[in-house]
């Protein structure tokens, strides 16, 4: 099958963060099945999906990995001039969700697989496709956690982010959490009464700023833009009218991470003072959403010096947005981003990506191969 083709039959399966992905995984795992490959479906905790990791070529031999989720973000947005979940092709265009972000590294991988099996490979390629990545990395550390019984230790994982097929050595780690503010209701005219949430929860927003502005700060890392570590309110939410004593009030934090912080400490601060709010009479709950490692290769690591060789591109050296790579590269194994397409197209209605760049990938993958035969 042609890339297109695959990104055609990709696109079709409506694979949004946190649903199941039974579908999708049975396709891909057929079609690496029907062309030699070594194939195990790992199923997550949540028990409706799974991730699923391939291998072709000497298992016992340390090779690469090409990693890439199978999530996408929703596609109920205003602004679709097709259906998201049909591939339309014009123009040299593909619209369709995921297209960019990340199935169409998907699909030229899987294009390429029939090349690989026909490969006397010395070194193997394993293909690590993931689940729940848009849900802040949450499928990929069950997968990570089992590759010592899959693989001999890899020399390297290829995360394929869009990134214009030009590899990139490091990004910021992130941490999120949720906030909810439990207090009393009641009339407004009697606040003596009540326990305002809202009120209660500004403790923890000035804090918030407080903590922000400190990292404006540094320390440094000037190779990422904002070159330090930041930390927002993302949203807000209380109260039911104006003449109620608000209940409950809620918000999300961010914390993104230079090289070396670990980005949940950086929330520290705020579930301290969210913690000081029971004292008050306030119930208080702190949910950890997601958390993931900065990711942080040297210039002259032997993979940044492969992805330039393979790309023909000299090596980026940092984006500030996050990906899977920190954590393979925390369970030990080197990591780079390098994936078709443009990250700025992604999360977008009518995402798109390039046949020209599909085509690319596919031969990029290609060449790995026979660097590894």
């Amino acid at each position: 099958m042609q890339a297109i083709e695959i990104l055609e039959r990709l696109v079709g399966f409506p694979s949004v963060v946190g649903t199941p992905n039974g579908e999708i995984v049975a396709w891909i795992r057929h079609y690496l099945q029907s062309h030699g490959a070594i194939v195990t479906e790992l199923p997550g905790p949540e028990g409706d999906r799974s991730n699923l990791f391939a291998t072709i070529g000497p298992k016992e031999t340390p090779g690469y990995i090409l990693s890439g989720h199978m999530d996408v973000v929703p596609a109920a947005e205003g602004g679709w001039t097709s259906d998201p979940f049909r591939l339309r092709a014009e123009a040299g265009r593909l619209y369709g969700r995921g297209a960019t972000d990340m199935k169409g590294f998907l699909a030229a991988v899987l294009a390429a697989v029939p090349a690989l099996a026909e490969t006397p490979l010395r070194r193997p390629v394993h293909l690590a496709f993931s689940y729940d990545e848009e849900a802040g990395c949450r499928g990929v550390p069950h997968m990570i956690a089992r590759l010592p019984e899959l693989c001999a230790t890899p020399l390297g994982a290829i995360i394929g982010e869009p990134s214009g097929l030009r590899a990139i050595r490091a990004h910021k780690g992130k941490a999120a959490a949720r906030l909810t503010v439990k207090g009393r209701s009641g009339h407004s005219s009697r606040p003596d009464q009540g326990l305002n949430a809202i009120h209660a929860i500004t403790d923890v927003l000035a804090c918030a700023r407080a903590e922000a502005e400190r990292l404006a700060s540094g320390p440094f890392e000037p190779v990422f833009e904002p070159p330090y570590s930041s930390l927002q309110v993302g949203t807000l939410k209380g109260g039911q009218a104006v003449n109620i004593i608000p209940d409950t009030c809620e918000a999300e934090f961010e914390a993104r991470a230079i090289s070396g912080v670990d980005p949940i400490t950086l929330l520290a601060p705020l579930r301290a003072a969210a913690e000081a709010l029971s004292r008050r009479g306030f119930q208080i709950e702190w949910r950890e959403l997601s958390a993931y490692p900065a990711l942080s290769l040297a210039a002259d690591a032997p993979l940044a010096a492969l992805l330039g060789e393979l790309t023909g591109i000299e090596p980026l050296a940092a984006v500030s947005y996050g990906t899977e790579a920190g954590l393979f590269q925390r369970a030990g194994i080197d990591a780079i981003i390098c994936g078709p397409g443009d990250i700025g197209r992604a999360h977008k209605p009518d995402e798109f990506i390039l046949a020209g760049e599909l085509l690319a990938c596919q031969a990029m993958v290609e060449a790995l191969g026979r660097r590894c035969a």
